[in-house]
């Protein structure tokens, strides 16, 4: 990888790491600071991208393990912190009828989503890679890309038109039998 292709390279896959980054944040701080960690891995260990193969998958794989390797320390250094299940406080948040804010309840109705269905969700709708290249930065089957995804689309359509959905119905009631 010479010089002058990685640069170029890399400078014009930033604008698709910040919107994935941010996706994946919901804060645009913390994307900027994402996105500036995957750079500075990505040139900190430039030798293990494969010449010719390609670079936005390898650029989106750095910046999904940091975040999820982020996730796992924030949630280590909280140990069993106060959390908040947003499905809990769902009655509080107030949602809006005018379509500028529509943007907003995307977001919101993202972030609800499961971490492993969001980030492929992402992925495939918001950065046009292929099940393969997806699978391949999440570390996991074609298949298993397949079903988040399509749990992902459902569960987005439900939240975006009102319902709590099966999440909420689901939990089931416990009876003490003797």
């Amino acid at each position: 990888m010479t010089a002058d292709t990685s640069s170029t390279s890399l400078v014009g896959h930033i604008p698709a790491l910040r919107r994935y980054a941010r996706s994946l944040t919901g804060d645009a701080w913390a994307a900027d600071d994402l996105v500036q960690d995957t750079l500075e891995r990505a040139c900190a260990r430039w030798q293990l991208w494969a010449a010719g193969s390609d670079l936005r998958a390898w650029l989106f794989t750095l910046m999904h393990n940091l975040f999820v390797d982020a996730a796992r320390q924030a949630t280590r250094q909280a140990g069993h912190g106060h959390r908040v299940d947003v499905d809990d406080v769902a009655n509080e948040l107030v949602g809006s009828s005018g379509v500028p804010e529509q943007a907003m309840d995307l977001q919101r109705c993202l972030l609800r989503l499961p971490p492993e269905q969001r980030e492929v969700l992402l992925l495939v709708s918001l950065q046009d890679l292929g099940y393969e290249e997806v699978a391949r930065i999440v570390g996991v089957p074609v298949g298993t890309v397949m079903s988040r995804l399509s749990r992902a689309r459902a569960r987005l359509r439900e939240l975006m038109e009102g319902g709590a959905g099966p999440v909420a119905a689901a939990a089931p009631t416990l009876r003490l039998l003797k």
